[in-house]
């Protein structure tokens, strides 16, 4: 078969513009942790749809949970960590609350007339380790007093970021540990130190679960994005947590059994493997490429780090 070179033209016209289009970015993260990462991205000329599959909901304080942080108010453990700011703001306001109760004892006990026990500020009793810049931020906008200890920050945000830490790297066996967190999670830190027999306590302020209506939402952008005609880059999908994509898998494998768009476009439902993923760490990127899914691994998650790596090669099957 022989081309015009208007129809060669009129070809590479249309090449040329399907490689311009921008990749669809589905920002899966807790709609209270989306925005940062989707106007970065948007600002950058990506087309970003917001598609919770995480919402955060808070677990009520059981009498475990006080007498943990009243040990660690007293003293009795040598760092706590802070993994994210839902449990940063959820352990500040017992801990506040300790504060206050501790301040009024010692009003009372110096037979004051004073009506109010005067609030000085939070002085911690142990190093303060917060998990990335949004959970030190929220620390640091509390009254802490920083003449003890001040928020620290691993380099890299994540397990592996804090191991490397002199604070933590220094605990022996016997040392004591808290961590304010979300129920489940990673569990590369705790084992590593509960293998030097260090004594770790965790408190969880909260639980991840899926959005009631977050299939509702994919199947409407599958749904618009299988009714368009022209071809476009694979979509991207960032995924945070090992209970994210778990969610995510479900979402598309369900939406993909029940073909719901098959009537209304002439292409099959999306499957795991017509997306690209960002993900973040090992654990994770393990869990995808499991599946022969193509991947880019980050190690933290912020704006900047993600669409460093999207413009790197893909890791896995394309």
């Amino acid at each position: 078969m022989s081309w015009s070179s208007s129809e060669s033209t009129a070809s590479n016209q249309i090449i040329n513009k399907q490689a311009s289009l921008p990749p669809v970015v589905i920002n899966t993260r807790p709609i209270e942790r989306a925005a940062p990462l989707t106007n970065h991205l948007q600002a950058a000329g990506f087309s970003v749809v917001d598609i919770p599959i995480l919402t955060l909901e808070m677990r009520p304080t059981t009498e475990q949970d006080m007498a943990l942080m009243r040990q660690w108010f007293a003293g009795d453990y040598q760092a706590l960590v802070i993994v994210s700011p839902t449990a940063a703001a959820s352990g500040l306001a017992v801990w506040q609350a300790l504060e206050h109760e501790r301040q009024a004892q010692l009003v009372e006990g110096a037979n004051s007339t004073q009506q109010d026990a005067s609030f000085k500020g939070l002085k911690a009793p142990s190093h303060l380790i917060a998990v990335g810049e949004a959970t030190a931020a929220v620390l640091n906008d509390a009254k802490l007093d920083a003449a003890n200890y001040q928020v620290l920050q691993p380099l890299i945000a994540n397990n592996e970021g804090m191991l490397a830490m002199p604070e933590i790297d220094s605990l022996q066996a016997g040392d004591r540990l808290l961590v304010w967190r979300g129920l489940g999670g990673r569990r590369l830190l705790v084992n590593t130190l509960q293998a030097r027999g260090v004594h770790i306590d965790s408190i969880a302020w909260y639980e991840r679960k899926m959005p009631n209506d977050a299939m509702a939402q994919y199947k409407e952008w599958q749904s618009q994005y299988l009714s368009q005609q022209s071809e476009q880059p694979k979509p991207i999908v960032i995924v945070s947590s090992g209970t994210a994509f778990e969610h995510w898998q479900a979402i598309v494998t369900e939406v993909a059994a029940q073909k719901a768009n098959a009537e209304k476009s002439n292409r099959a439902p999306l499957q795991l493997n017509d997306f690209a993923y960002v993900v973040l760490g090992e654990r994770l990127a393990n869990m995808v490429a499991g599946q022969d899914l193509s991947y880019w691994r980050v190690e933290d998650l912020a704006p900047e780090t993600i669409f460093a790596a999207i413009h790197t090669p893909l890791v896995g099957c394309s």
